[in-house]
């Protein structure tokens, strides 16, 4: 990367002493010598990709950071090391903090069809009791926000991560986003429980971002119909989080063919009927939800069997204009 951003530098410097040549070779066009312009060098080799933060309510919630990163293995180090208090703070959006404890160390990080193993000194665990889940859903998340990443497994100091130490909560093995995410009970009965991981949306300042939530129900429903009904629903227990999904919007028909998820909705789902927009935090929050409860690429935005919107699930974490 180094000599391709030294060429760079070489080629602009070189059509900067040509211009300059052709500027004293013209009469009447000697230069100004009290404007000055800085050049900026751009690596394009940055990209950015999903991140989950803490943010100021306390949710685990998603944002976006650069990463120069090109494999599997630089890319996690990259974003471990933002999660890690103190590692790249500068890359942090507003709003938004590390959880990783500070003097935390990776001792090894591999990959390997689509599992990533990840060692981590056991300054990982010292950490507030309140924290220790939520270190586990933002370290997983993340990982598996990686497009080749499905799973994760955490040792500390060569031993796999099997109970979290101050809350006692047992840890599978291989963690994946079936582990959940700012979770919430809400059932009567320990039979038929279902998990939904629902987006909603926060603000910081005036930029809005997105926070999954888990839910565990006694709900033998679809689970995109459960979605659709607790993002339309007045009632919210989190009151830091909104959704934009107008309350008449209604689920007509949802199916699922060749990994691409059709939704038919009645004529709520629009922002402005006139123009059949939809909003954007209504598709981001659908979307998101529908990513992590199917296997899916692509989900299908119809009304009255029109086709109104047609998403790529790759490019949603990473917020690309649909």
């Amino acid at each position: 990367m180094l000599k391709r951003l030294s060429l760079r530098k070489i080629a602009l410097t070189s059509a900067a002493l040509f211009a300059l040549a052709l500027i004293y070779l013209i009469p009447g066009n000697e230069p100004k010598l009290e404007a000055t312009s800085d050049l900026e060098y751009v690596d394009s080799s940055v990209t950015t990709n999903p991140i989950f933060l803490m943010d100021k309510s306390s949710y685990v919630a998603l944002a976006d950071v650069p990463v120069s990163g090109t494999s599997v293995e630089e890319k996690a180090r990259e974003l471990l090391n933002v999660l890690t208090v103190g590692g790249a703070d500068s890359k942090i959006p507003t709003g938004f903090s590390a959880i990783i404890p500070p003097d935390t160390t990776i001792n090894s990080l591999t990959y390997e069809n689509g599992l990533i193993k990840v060692d981590f000194s056991k300054d990982l665990l010292d950490i507030d009791k309140d924290l220790e889940e939520k270190l586990i859903e933002s370290i997983v998340f993340t990982l598996t926000s990686i497009d080749e990443v499905t799973k994760v497994i955490i040792y500390v100091d060569g031993e796999i991560l099997s109970k979290l130490p101050q809350t006692g909560i047992n840890l599978p093995s291989t963690l994946d986003r079936g582990f959940g995410i700012n979770k919430e009970y809400d059932f009567t009965s320990t039979n038929n429980i279902t998990d939904v991981t629902v987006y909603y949306i926060n603000r910081v300042n005036d930029e809005y971002y997105y926070v999954p939530v888990t839910k565990y129900l006694n709900d033998d429903r679809d689970k995109i119909t459960i979605i659709i009904d607790e993002l339309t629903t007045s009632f919210n227990h989190n009151e830091d989080l909104m959704s934009f999904l107008n309350a008449e919007t209604q689920l007509v028909s949802s199916t699922v063919q060749d990994k691409t998820m059709n939704l038919e909705f009645n004529s709520y789902i629009f922002d402005d009927v006139t123009t059949e927009e939809i909003l954007e935090e209504v598709i981001y929050t659908i979307c998101l939800s529908a990513k992590d409860n199917y296997d899916i690429d692509e989900v299908v935005f119809t009304v009255d069997n029109k086709e109104i919107y047609k998403t790529t699930i790759k490019n949603l974490e990473t917020k690309e204009k649909l």
